[in-house]
């Protein structure tokens, strides 16, 4: 009977053939990873997305010519027949490693020019670089599977979004400019000349819309557009995040809803690595008092505590004189486990002194030395130093270091000393992913600029005690009013925000109210937000949701240390995609169609 005739590319893929196959006659394509000569034998090996399979071309081969003349990346068919491998050249890293091909026939299928950047191994080359031959980059054995574990974690959401009894809607990507948040992205309309689109920030107020429309639980895996200079920890341009709401719901049951989901992909796809569960629930201010950020990394250890009380009229005449001074001044204690030697301490002083403070004092404590080693150990006496040492719960071998002011001005240096000493000292387990909740997040922030109230967070929050507590707030003034505790919630893990989100203020009068604090009148309010201001007016659930970061779930579940590891087609720092070449400049002829003209700034005319 007549061998079944090959498909015309392959047979197998590159990752499939087993010592099962041994004397089968296959076809496989794929590009050439690497060739080596060893006495006149080539092995090549041969790379798709499945694997790599070591076809063998020797002499005798007819495919030996070819064989010859195939470089890094050609894109070759070959006829081969499938053998095992040697005793004791077999490869244990690779699931074809017990087999390879020795080659009958190989087509050229694609040639490739000389490389701007390797394929083969992965040398660290200039982003820029990298960036404008990402279809290189992306065979790469590291990036090519970031993208696939990104896959795979989006798919396991879905599933579990699905199995939670939520339903996937989609929202307008053209929309209405907000005046809130970030800097939007305009698009401008042919049809109506000198109006604009904007691409959505976030689908803030749509899926809300949703629940006023009836639909109960809401999510999507969305792409959200900010115009914001870049960040380390977003990308410019674009990102996608999960979005959620729900209806009938009070903050707990976002809590007891979306805590086993986001817990559930951290241990798909930990690797063996701890993950969080009963999330601590961390209000907002304690959060900075303990660990100097909002977004703390909770597998460091060290948590701050105020020791004012201490160099209250103590002989170190700074802190004491600055305590006296001002009823606001507090003394910050950031201790140090395991830091007590001058020499950290001092690296300690010097890192704070290139932030661009004065420097940082420090206690250490060492064998026979009662009150403790260091200048400020000297000027308040041991006694003082003791009771620092007891309360901080420190003994012979730590250290501990003091930032002191206004805690509002300083908390993100000290969180940020915190941070240094964790990592100096090797006090995080990075074999964790330490997860919780950052709630009751202040309601009202003071803007400096413009001396005004102004929303910290998210305008559609519902304040902790409605609109009665806003109206007693505005009658007992400013400091009331930045007291005021929102619904609103982040989830934490290992040092970044992943997920922010709020129950929702869905009384049009309490929406109202809180947004003329803000100095906006009603009439505002319907300008700005007329479609949620008016679905309001006609019958609107209690509802919450929140939004988590796609990009930044999976940057941590991979352990790349930059977002652009993980994206497909990310845009540089300077937000220029040098792939496409965008942005870019567009025909006279598509300008007036749309009935612009472009003024560029002074420095920038030609």
């Amino acid at each position: 009977m007549a061998e079944a005739q090959l498909h015309r590319y392959r047979s197998h893929t590159c990752g499939a053939l087993r010592k099962s196959d041994v004397g089968s006659n296959v076809r496989l394509s794929g590009w050439v990873h690497r060739v080596r000569d060893h006495g006149g034998v080539l092995f090549i090996d041969l790379r798709d997305h499945y694997g790599l399979t070591q076809i063998v071309a020797d002499p005798d081969s007819k495919a030996f010519k070819t064989a010859e003349a195939v470089r890094s990346e050609w894109v070759i068919r070959v006829d081969a027949k499938v053998r095992e491998r040697p005793a004791g050249t077999t490869n244990a890293d690779l699931p074809t490693g017990d087999v390879e091909l020795y080659a009958t026939e190989i087509e050229v299928l694609s040639q490739a020019k000389e490389l701007p950047i390797p394929v083969f191994g992965e040398p660290d080359y200039p982003e820029d670089l990298r960036l404008q031959y990402r279809f290189l980059d992306l065979r790469r054995e590291t990036l090519h599977a970031n993208i696939m574990r990104r896959l795979a974690i989006t798919a396991s959401i879905r599933s579990r979004m699905t199995a939670s009894k939520f339903f996937e809607f989609s929202t307008p990507i053209l929309t209405a400019s907000s005046p809130e948040g970030a800097r939007d992205f305009l698009v401008p309309s042919r049809i109506h000349p000198g109006k604009f689109y904007a691409l959505p920030q976030a689908p803030q107020q749509y899926k809300q819309l949703l629940m006023v429309s009836g639909f109960d639980r809401y999510f999507q895996i969305a792409p959200c557009f900010r115009d914001e200079d870049p960040r380390a920890d977003r990308l410019p341009g674009e990102f996608y995040q999960l979005d959620v709401e729900m209806s009938f719901v009070e903050q707990e049951d976002i809590f007891q809803t979306m805590e086993p989901v986001i817990t559930g992909i951290f241990e798909e796809f930990a690797e063996g690595k701890a993950v969080t569960n009963g999330w601590p629930r961390i209000p907002y201010d304690t959060a900075i008092a303990k660990y100097g950020s909002d977004k703390p990394d909770l597998r460091n250890p060290i948590e701050m505590q105020d020791v004012t009380e201490h160099f209250k009229g103590s002989g170190f005449k700074v802190f004491a004189g600055m305590i006296e001074k001002d009823p606001k001044v507090r003394v910050w204690a950031i201790p140090a486990p395991t830091g007590g030697s001058r020499a950290f301490c001092d690296r300690m002083n010097s890192w704070a002194q290139g932030e661009g403070q004065p420097g940082l004092g420090y206690v250490f404590w060492r064998d026979g030395e009662e009150g403790g080693a260091g200048p400020i150990a000297k000027n308040i006496g041991p006694e003082r130093s003791s009771a620092i040492r007891e309360q901080l719960g420190l003994k012979v071998g730590d250290a501990v270091f003091f930032t002191a002011g206004d805690p509002a001005k300083f908390y993100k240096f000290a969180g940020a000393a915190r941070d240094r000493a964790g990592q100096e000292l090797k006090l995080i387990d990075e074999n964790e992913f330490a997860l919780a909740w950052i709630v009751d997040f202040p309601f009202y922030e003071w803007n400096e600029d413009d001396k005004k109230i102004d929303f910290s967070h998210n305008p559609f929050s519902m304040p902790k005690g409605g609109r009665a507590a806003l109206e007693a707030a505005e009658k007992d003034g400013r400091d009331a009013l930045l007291a005021l505790k929102a619904n609103q919630y982040d989830i934490v893990c290992n040092g970044f925000e992943i997920a922010s989100g709020s129950v929702r203020n869905h009384v049009p009068e309490t929406m109202v109210k809180a947004f003329e604090i803000t100095g906006l009148s009603q009439a505002d309010v319907e300008s700005r937000f007329g479609g949620l201001y008016r679905a309001f007016q006609y019958g609107a659930p209690p509802h919450g949701g929140m939004a988590a970061g796609i990009d930044r779930i999976v940057m941590l579940l991979v352990g790349a240390k930059n977002l652009r590891e993980i994206s497909l087609f990310p845009m540089n720092q300077q937000a220029n995609d040098l792939l496409m070449g965008a942005p870019s400049d567009v025909m006279p002829k598509q300008l007036r169609e749309l009935s612009l003209r472009i003024m560029l700034p002074e420095a920038k005319k030609a």
